[in-house]
């Protein structure tokens, strides 16, 4: 499982610095780290506070904006 999450932040990380394209495999690892995020916040306010990088989440929109064109 660790090496699963540690491939979603790679494959988002290289995405970002232009290591490779930013393509549905990388807004598929934003979705799938977004609602584990979500559950962590469900489950302890601890969590209610974490947030994605101003790079991640645009990232994140301009593959929403993408999906709906």
């Amino acid at each position: 499982m660790l090496e699963t999450e540690y491939n979603h932040f790679k494959l988002i990380t290289d995405s970002l610095t232009g290591k490779r394209s930013t393509d549905e495999d990388t807004f598929s690892s934003i979705a799938v780290l977004a609602e584990r995020l979500d559950r962590l916040r469900k489950t302890n306010a601890l969590f209610n506070e974490v947030a994605f990088s101003e790079q991640v989440e645009d990232l994140a929109l301009r593959g929403m904006i993408s999906a709906i064109c």
